[in-house]
């Protein structure tokens, strides 16, 4: 009898012993990403999404939704997500069959964004998977899930780059293949600190420009 098994039931151990996964030392965004500086508008425009939110934030508990609304819709269009060839989906069903055990695990990512630069290329190439939650929920919480979620692009490219934020704190994840697959956590970004989002919005920008390739 096959189980099916939710990603936000899942602790790190479970994802590191169900898709035998690695973690490897943190890495700096720097080892794969090219960080431009940002234009004036850009900086301004950051600095209005940061005080958006903090002020809804200061008004109490902001809700998964309300955290897309406030800060990734706006974040992913400054940085380019919303232009050709880039496509954003919601709601993705993911499923991933567990080797070795009657598993299957099975949920729906939140945001992922594909590069269709190559009308034929099939599957497309995933650039960045998104997991929300709450402003009350520490983003540390959403890494098993939104590992479990890049984890399945593996299947068709060498790399994937995944983010997990609550709104305010926004923690990247880069999975690479490899025999066993692995993963590292960069270093946590703030949206209400002036440096880490200047930061935060490079390092969005950068993964955005990445060209898409398959295995």
């Amino acid at each position: 009898m096959t189980i099916t098994v939710e990603p936000s039931s899942l602790s790190l151990n479970d994802v590191h012993r169900l898709l035998k996964l690695q973690k490897q030392a943190n890495g700096l965004f720097t080892d794969y990403l090219t960080l431009e500086p940002l234009t004036e508008f850009e900086q301004q425009d950051l600095s209005r999404i940061s005080n958006d939110f903090e002020r809804y934030l200061a008004a109490g508990k902001i809700s998964e939704g309300m955290v897309k609304f406030f800060t990734i819709a706006p974040l992913m269009r400054l940085a380019g997500f919303y232009d050709i060839p880039i496509r954003l989906t919601m709601e993705d069903v993911v499923g991933i069959a567990v080797e070795d055990e009657d598993k299957i695990i099975k949920g729906r990512m939140d945001i992922l964004a594909v590069n269709q630069a190559e009308a034929i290329t099939t599957p497309p190439f995933w650039v960045l998977v998104i997991e929300t939650k709450n402003s009350a929920i520490d983003v540390f919480e959403g890494v098993p899930q939104l590992l479990t979620y890049a984890f399945k692009s593996l299947e068709e490219q060498s790399s994937v780059w995944g983010l997990v934020t609550n709104g305010l704190r926004y923690q990247f994840v880069y999975l690479k293949q490899s025999n066993p697959p692995i993963y590292q956590l960069m270093p946590s970004l703030s949206l209400n600190e002036t440096q880490s989002s200047t930061v935060l919005l490079q390092v969005m920008k950068a993964i955005c420009e990445l060209p898409g390739f398959s295995l």
